[in-house]
């Protein structure tokens, strides 16, 4: 049962300022702060690069063993920053974020975002405030969301049949981190071979770039750096919540064995996207490819986990609203790190992978398809097919962020949005350069010693 909200404007300013207090006084004192170590990591590599004469991935932040492990074109597409000094970098960072953030829950929610008002989304930036993925995603400084916004911008593009444009966004977003790749894969699932190749062309022109601007980068990055596991990370470390991490905090080693879990993973994903995007329903095809992608990558950090957000705003849309609310609060727990000492026995195994099991579960019964007959978008065979009007989907917030008490059980009509494909709302409803920790102080930015998004073993940078 939704919570009664206050219907006054007086009541709605103080409800929100007693959730932005709390909100402030539970990541100042509860989550780890990452201290923009990430951030650090590329705006060291690129002065040393640009300034100095050093080479991108030779660059280890002072004192640690954390350097560079991105693609090449990731340090082109940053060559920006060698005009800024640190705290304008970071301040930057911030920024982009935030309007990746705001760019991401629009597309979302859709062409209805306005329905919510001020209210409604003042309540989503509190919740938001305290998902922790995207808690570590800002105070690291990482890049996730601004590839997260990059590819569902494809996925607007796809979902309102303007697919002639798609492509371009999951291609930039492969060429800067190699995990969007996938959603590659997903447009040859969805035999959409024009947007595949307009992926593939970009990816492989912005590579070719970076080969260009540093050929011995790029050499080195291609033939050792991508092979080089240890440059990432400790692949049993308890933030790693990839089917590799599980493996790892079991004890397995063997490649096979991780390849046959691997193989299973994108053989439900190829059915289970395939289904989605027969049905039209685009959303779910790229919240489905994002839990893969993160399932299959070798590490996932818990702030890769941003790439979850579409799969909440598809349960959402579905009227799970109970399921979307358990699961994203398990999300804002940092439980796994109960877990960063020792994950053995039952409860290791079942505690430290909780995040991991959310996103398989999420692959695994995730909503799809669940269009009324006739309103469909896109199709499967060609990228020009115009989009049929279908109903909106709330946008992504909680049961509790419910604006108004009159509109709950209707859906809009539109022809736009992520989230476009939908059933009307029920009653209710409303790494490469990765996180990293500082070796000096080998458990540092936690009041409760707990380390960073790795060990004090090599990171991903």
């Amino acid at each position: 049962m939704t919570p009664a909200l206050p219907r006054t404007d007086r009541g709605r300013l103080l409800l929100v300022l007693a959730l932005a207090t709390l909100v402030t006084v539970f990541t100042a004192t509860v989550p780890l702060l990452r201290d923009w170590f990430d951030l650090r990591v590329y705006y060291g590599s690129i002065d040393s690069w640009v300034h100095h004469g050093g080479r991108v991935y030779d660059y280890r932040v002072p004192g640690t063993a954390y350097g560079f492990t991105y693609p090449p074109f990731a340090a082109v597409a940053m060559l920006p920053m060698a005009l800024l000094g640190l705290r304008t970098a970071i301040a930057a960072a911030l920024l982009l974020n935030m309007a990746a953030l705001a760019l991401i829950l629009r597309l979302l929610a859709g062409p209805d975002w306005r329905r919510h008002g001020w209210f409604g989304w003042a309540l989503a930036a509190c919740l938001l405030a305290l998902f922790e993925p995207l808690r570590d995603t800002l105070s690291f400084g990482q890049v996730n969301l601004l590839l997260l916004a990059l590819v569902l911008i494809d996925a607007t593009l796809l979902a309102t049949g303007r697919g002639r444009l798609a492509g371009v966004g999951i291609g930039l977003a492969a060429a800067i981190k190699l995990t969007p790749a996938l959603f590659i894969g997903l447009l040859l699932v969805a035999g959409r071979r024009r947007a595949a190749a307009v992926a593939t062309a970009v990816a492989l022109g912005a590579t070719a770039l970076a080969a260009w601007a540093d050929p011995d980068a790029s050499r080195f990055y291609w033939t050792t750096a991508l092979w080089d596991t240890s440059r990432v990370g400790r692949l049993g470390y308890v933030s790693n919540q990839s089917v590799q991490g599980i493996l790892a905090r079991l004890g397995e080693t063997d490649r096979a064995v991780w390849a046959l879990a691997v193989l299973l993973v994108l053989g439900v994903w190829a059915v289970r996207a395939r289904r989605a995007v027969a049905a039209g329903d685009w959303t779910a095809a790229f919240a489905l490819t994002g839990l893969a992608a993160c399932l299959v990558s070798p590490i996932t950090w818990v702030h890769h986990l941003v790439w979850l957000l579409p799969s909440f705003a598809v349960l959402v849309r579905a009227g799970r609203l109970r399921v979307a609310g358990a699961l994203y609060a398990v999300l804002c727990t940092s439980v796994v790190w109960l877990w960063f000492d020792d994950a053995s026995g039952v409860d290791g195994f079942l505690g430290s992978n909780t995040y991991a099991w959310i996103t398989l579960g999420l692959l695994l019964w995730l909503p799809v398809g669940q269009l009324r007959r006739g309103l469909r978008t896109g199709s499967r065979s060609t990228s020009t097919t115009t989009a049929a009007p279908v109903p909106a989907a709330p946008a992504i917030i909680p049961a509790s962020v419910q604006t108004d008490p009159c509109s709950s059980g209707t859906a809009a009509a539109t022809a736009g949005g992520v989230v476009a494909p939908g059933r009307a709302a029920v009653p209710g409803a409303p790494s490469e350069p990765t996180a990293s920790t500082l070796p000096a102080d080998l458990k540092p930015q936690s009041s409760s010693e707990r380390a960073s998004s790795y060990t004090a073993d090599p990171p991903p940078s």
